[in-house]
């Protein structure tokens, strides 16, 4: 996991470099912008330390996953006396976070008391491996790894609409197109959420029931969009993010710009960690080995897989 993280933070100090040099200079808006955004960043990365590290419970970082983004965008918008353009994004951001949050209270995610809430499983497994028997090597990760990193590249996926923050460009039809497209992945992610949710609330009854049928015993969920794609709902996450950077080019005429950045580092965060959630799986149902070589990751490029009877 340390190469991952390795890999994610010289993607996330190189990327932007390389980038500047096809891009303008910010602006002295966007400068102002840029400063107050990192501002609110650095709040919410060090509480995630603090809470997390009081509590044991490393989570925090996911409870916020969903809601950072929304103000993020809202504060840009208001620097741009609400752009028409920026209040598009910031609404499609809006929904996203709205709909992400709401799945993720579902499972018990959110509590009254703030700092508790279910932990992601993987947390518990990752701390047990070798690398992190010394807890100041798990402090230390959670500060650069969970709590520093996972929060700024929240901040960003946002930051697109930075870019477009100051041009003057009217808002027009690829805008638009680009919204469609937005909420349909929006759906699309929905839609897995709720397959994958229904599938293991119905197999821990039968679980607690006693009694599991051979459908439930696979242990995955494995049918619906997920006969086609591993991780349709991270695909589906992948690929708002790649959209919503489009309308940085929209609005400047530049296909590549520095923002790029928080769309290339998701998609290296979602392949870690669906490397890491899927070796879990495999030592626990043997049967998604079959599923993995039948089915392609976040594409549907092997086929659909057959259900189990």
């Amino acid at each position: 996991m340390w190469k991952v993280a390795l890999l994610l933070i010289f993607t996330l100090v190189t990327v932007p470099v390389i980038c500047f040099y096809y891009d303008d200079p910010l602006s002295e808006v966007q400068q102002n912008a840029l400063i107050t955004l990192l501002w609110v960043y650095g709040i919410a990365s060090g509480l995630c330390f603090v809470v997390s590290s009081i509590t044991d419970n490393y989570s925090q970082v996911d409870k916020l996953w969903s809601i950072m983004p929304i103000p993020y965008v809202w504060i840009l918008a208001a620097f741009a006396d609400y752009d028409s353009r920026l209040v598009l994004m910031a609404s499609l951001v809006t929904i996203w976070g709205v709909r992400l949050s709401l799945n993720f209270a579902r499972r018990g995610g959110y509590s009254l008391k703030f700092w508790t809430g279910e932990e992601d499983y993987r947390w518990s497994i990752l701390r047990a491996k070798p690398g992190f028997e010394k807890k100041w090597k798990w402090m230390l990760f959670n500060l650069i790894f969970i709590s520093a990193y996972q929060m700024g590249l929240v901040l960003l996926t946002t930051l697109p609409a930075l870019r477009v923050l100051g041009t003057s460009e009217p808002l027009g039809f690829p805008d638009i197109i680009l919204a469609i497209l937005i909420l349909g992945f929006i759906y699309i992610e929905y839609l897995a959420d709720q397959q994958q949710y229904e599938y293991q609330t119905e197999k821990y009854k039968q679980k607690e029931a006693g009694k599991v049928g051979s459908f439930y015993k696979v242990g995955f969920v494995h049918t619906g969009l997920w006969a086609y794609m591993r991780h349709p709902n991270y695909m589906a996450e992948q690929a708002i993010w790649i959209v919503f950077y489009f309308f940085s080019v929209i609005a400047t005429g530049h296909w590549i710009n520095w923002t790029l950045t928080g769309g290339l580092l998701l998609v290296l965060l979602f392949k870690g960690s669906s490397d890491f959630s899927e070796s879990i799986t495999e030592e626990k149902y043997p049967e998604y080995i079959k599923y993995q070589k039948r089915v392609g990751r976040f594409l549907p490029s092997k086929g659909k897989y057959k259900a189990s009877k």
